[in-house]
């Protein structure tokens, strides 16, 4: 069994066994082999209640006992994911992940998501004993066919990473802290180009506690995260494998966590990587795993599996899980401090957004004007250049095209774009074409039209939109409608939702940074979910959730963290429901992260049968300006695709091709 470190707690899942006897345990796997079939029950019961050392101890026994090897009678019996599962369990970790590499490069292509998450994560000692197990099991050199699989910088850091030589955490200097954020930002951003051999260098050889420095002073000194700095000057597995590095030195538990989502989010398990990760984590940091995996997803590690896998393959990866963190309806104690730091460290970063679109560079309005009328005028059209000139123009170079079209040939541009571009090619480029205030406007009026509401927009709207932008909306409306936006609201909701939507239609949440003793005032009206009826608890929530700043929220969003053990979400979920709910979820996830919500909306907008192209739509038009770049590396880095891959897997002619023209790039 793996030893925590000197006065550290053990945080693994499977322990030593109690009056654990080897020749008896031995027996009893021969007699679960013996005959026609095998006792499975008997196999994953056995194996998942002793440690790998014990399970060595096992293997010996069984050869002495037997003449046997127990892992090959165990592939003989079982079959599939179950036998990959209990096999691996069998092996010494350092042998396993020599196993998992040697697949992954073995044969045609390589694995390289398996090089990435094992050689990111390991420790010195670890990576040691992987190569020396490498080395023994094959009768080769790991390095040697590292380097005959891999290319180009990935490669190098891979090669870096193999030779173990991080420096040990007590090793940090100030002046090199500093020093190496210099190095970065200028191999990075300052640099045309990008030196990727001082990346290498720095995230290859630092400690741990060392570059945890670094990062928090890159934020502070460069005001992103080095996320973003490596996501914006590095590409393809080598991007990929640092972020991973960036990910284990910030929290390795964390970084499992996330994987282990992944493996089984969507369509279809990931089962090697869960596999991999259950078997590898299990007597280091399972415990870790699973608090983080509760307050990052709301949802137990152990629920999760048991809704993705099944039969006795399931049943092994629930006894290495240890628990089910939904059972008693609250989270490990340490589980809110690690929520509160993830808070901690969201509340300091200063992202930049970005859109992607730019203003056109040499813009002429009188050409555009001239070459719109040509790609409209005679018999059929050509959407082709209305596409390339509307989607590469900024929201005010179009209105400039509207006014110098109208100047030059006495028409209105809406309307003949109307007459010659049908369906969603038509929405979508009508939108671009109108101000963002008016497109708003009319989102929302559309939104309450004819029979039903389209709740989801209104919530989607009004809950992201600025106080300046909710103003603007206010006034295009009126002008548009000839009717307040409030008094459209009113007529078409009810309830405690029409008093939310109206409070956010005003325009008039606070602005400024946080007020740390209104903060604790706040959480205390929100956190007490047991006294008062509902409506008490829905109006509490309003005032605060419609009306503070955002930094505010953000403050209250983490000392609800601190005194409750939820995250403020999970509570809204579980005590409210309907519209109510929907619009308060909307306004914390945006609170958290605007690029994440939408981009959330915009995968949900395109996963599973059918597309809706009106929230696509509406997004693509809003966003493509603000912060379309920054919901993109939300995209990938949830999804594991890009918003360019969605797009075009789920679109098709000159619509998709509009709306790649706006997402303005693969990543």
């Amino acid at each position: 069994m793996a030893k925590p470190a000197q006065g550290a707690r053990y945080r693994g899942s499977i322990r030593d066994f109690p009056d654990f006897d080897p020749n008896q345990d031995a027996e009893a796997l021969y007699t679960a082999m013996k005959g026609f079939g095998s006792d499975k029950e008997a196999i994953l019961e056995l194996i998942t209640s002793r440690s790998n050392r014990q399970r060595q101890e096992i293997s010996q026994s069984y050869k002495s006992l037997y003449g046997k090897d127990l892992i090959a009678a165990l592939k003989y019996e079982l079959t599939g994911k179950f036998e990959r599962l209990i096999v691996g369990l069998m092996r010494p970790l350092a042998y396993c992940d020599a196993k998992e590499i040697k697949d992954a490069i073995a044969g045609v292509g390589t694995d390289e998501k398996c090089l990435i998450e094992i050689l990111a994560s390991r420790t010195n000692e670890q990576i040691h004993q992987l190569v020396e197990a490498y080395k023994e099991a094959y009768e080769r050199d790991l390095e040697a066919d590292i380097l005959g699989d891999t290319s180009g910088h990935f490669q190098k850091m891979l090669v870096v990473l193999l030779q173990g030589t991080r420096e040990n955490d007590d090793v940090v200097s100030e002046d090199l802290v500093q020093q190496d954020v210099q190095d970065l930002y200028q191999a990075g951003e300052l640099k045309w180009g990008t030196d990727e051999a001082q990346f290498i260098y720095i995230l290859g050889n630092r400690s741990k506690q060392h570059l945890r420095l670094v990062f928090d002073e890159y934020l502070k000194t460069t005001g992103k995260p080095i996320e973003a700095s490596i996501r914006g000057e590095l590409s393809g597995d080598f991007e990929k494998l640092m972020l991973a590095v960036v990910k284990c030195i910030r929290s390795t538990p964390e970084y499992f966590a996330e994987r282990l989502f992944k493996a089984m989010k969507g369509l279809g398990t990931r089962d090697n990587t869960l596999i991999r990760i259950m078997v590898s984590r299990s007597e280091l940091d399972m415990l870790d795993i699973r608090e983080i995996f509760r307050t990052k997803y709301e949802k137990s590690l152990y629920s999760m599996i048991k809704n993705d896998t099944s039969g006795d393959y399931k049943k092994t990866l629930l006894k290495l899980c240890g628990g089910d963190d939904d059972a008693a309806g609250q989270f490990f104690p340490e589980a809110a401090q690690v929520a509160y730091q993830m808070w901690e460290l969201s509340a300091v970063a200063r992202v930049e957004l970005k859109g992607t679109v730019r203003p056109a560079v040499a813009f002429n309005p009188d050409e555009d004007a001239k070459a719109l009328r040509k790609a409209m005028k005679g018999i059929g059209t050509d959407e082709g250049t209305i596409i390339d000139i509307v989607t590469h123009r900024s929201n005010a170079q179009r209105q400039q095209i509207r006014q110098t079209f109208k100047s030059h040939f006495g028409r209105d541009l809406m309307a003949d774009l109307k007459s010659e571009i049908s369906g969603d090619l038509a929405r979508l480029i009508l939108g671009l074409m109108m101000t963002p205030a008016h497109y708003d406007a009319k989102q929302l009026k559309k939104a309450m039209e004819g029979a039903g509401t389209d709740e989801k927009a209104l919530i989607e709207i009004l809950a992201t939109r600025t106080n300046e932008e909710i103003q603007a909306i206010n006034k295009a409306y009126k002008e548009d409608y000839h009717k307040s936006l409030e008094d459209a609201l009113s007529s078409d909701t009810s309830g405690h939702f029409k008093r939310i939507l109206v409070s956010l239609a005003t325009g008039n949440r606070e602005e400024g940074g946080e007020d740390r003793d209104q903060a604790q005032e706040d959480v205390q009206e929100i956190a007490d979910t047991s006294s008062g009826d509902k409506a008490s608890l829905e109006t509490r929530f309003m005032t605060i959730l419609c009306t503070r700043s955002y930094p505010h929220l953000r403050r209250v969003f983490q000392e609800f963290i601190k005194k409750t053990n939820y995250d403020v979400e999970h509570t809204i979920k579980k005590e409210m429901s309907g519209d109510v709910r929907d619009a308060f979820v909307a306004i914390v996830q945006s609170v958290k992260n605007k690029p994440l919500f939408f981009a959330d909306k915009l995968y949900k907008s395109m996963k599973g049968a059918g597309t809706d192209e009106k929230t696509l739509t509406r997004i693509m038009v809003s966003r493509s300006e603000v912060d379309l770049l920054n919901i993109r590396r939300e995209f990938i880095e949830k999804y594991d695709k890009s918003l360019h891959q969605a797009i075009e897997g789920d679109t098709s002619g000159d619509f998709m091709k509009a709306l790649l023209a706006l997402c303005g790039g693969e990543d």
